[in-house]
């Protein structure tokens, strides 16, 4: 009976998570404007999206949010993957204050770090826009690289970084041949999220890409939901993007499936 429950459970809260998914999937073949109103199967939403028969400001919306996740993913990689480095070569209380000062921002709800930001902005007169949106972004998904690339650092054997040094490396060919190879997987992961925590963000966004018209996925459903109802082509989009981060997500899990199996 206990595990009869506990399955029961874990079912219960997989459909409450999932079925909103699977709804807007569902709906996304029929041409009804009214999410839940089956008119019939068609692919004519999908073919709108592709053929661009869309409004214009979702298009000018989608290409703004991939275009700021591409960049905030990789920047913040790159940031986030020297501070990891850097975060492991300290010792003793430094070491755990820095750890301690990078966990803040995540735990740190998103709209305290949206008006810091925005104040921030204001105070260096900085005219706020795509760039402000870009800065932002960066600055909260480079923790989270951060967090991603640590655990690999720790099971990293620091012998090989200096056998490299013995044998006449110097520091970079060092870190370009020892270290970044044995911690690529987890700059890979902290990459895809930062990636998705940037295509997912509201309120950063929302307050940072101040009056010149900037809008992303986020804030165009905000301002669409507002009007009254939701644009249709917006559920193959939802959908779309489901099933690519779902790929992402089994691409990942296999290559550490892989990588643990070698070891």
């Amino acid at each position: 009976m206990k595990k009869f429950l506990a399955q029961s459970y874990i079912w219960l809260l997989l459909i409450i998570l999932y079925a909103p998914i699977l709804i807007i999937a569902i709906f996304s073949f029929t041409e009804a404007k009214v999410l839940g109103n089956w008119t019939g199967f068609s692919t004519r939403l999908y073919e709108n999206l592709f053929s661009g028969g869309v409004q214009n400001s979702l298009l000018t919306a989608i290409q703004n949010t991939l275009s700021i996740a591409i960049i905030a993913s990789l920047v913040s990689t790159l940031l986030g993957s020297v501070a990891a480095i850097g975060i492991h070569n300290l010792k003793g209380r430094t070491r755990r204050a820095i750890t301690f000062l990078n966990d803040v921002p995540m735990l740190n709800p998103d709209i305290i770090t949206g008006i810091s930001l925005f104040l921030l902005f204001v105070a260096l007169g900085v005219t706020q826009g795509y760039v402000t949106v870009v800065l932002a972004h960066i600055s909260f998904c480079t923790p989270y690289v951060v967090l991603s690339v640590m655990p690999k650092l720790k099971q990293m054997d620091q012998n090989t970084y200096e056998a490299a040094l013995d044998l006449g490396a110097t520091p970079f060919q060092a870190l370009r041949k020892v270290i970044i190879p044995q911690i690529r997987p987890g700059m890979i992961s902290g990459m895809i999220l930062a990636f998705t925590l940037s295509i997912d963000d509201f309120a950063v966004t929302l307050f940072t890409k101040g009056n010149q018209g900037l809008e992303t996925l986020s804030t165009y459903i905000y301002a669409d939901a507002r009007k009254g109802g939701l644009t249709p082509e917006l559920r193959p989009l939802m959908t779309i993007i489901f099933l690519v981060v779902l790929v992402l997500l089994l691409v990942i899990n296999l290559r550490t499936h892989k990588s643990q199996n070698k070891k």
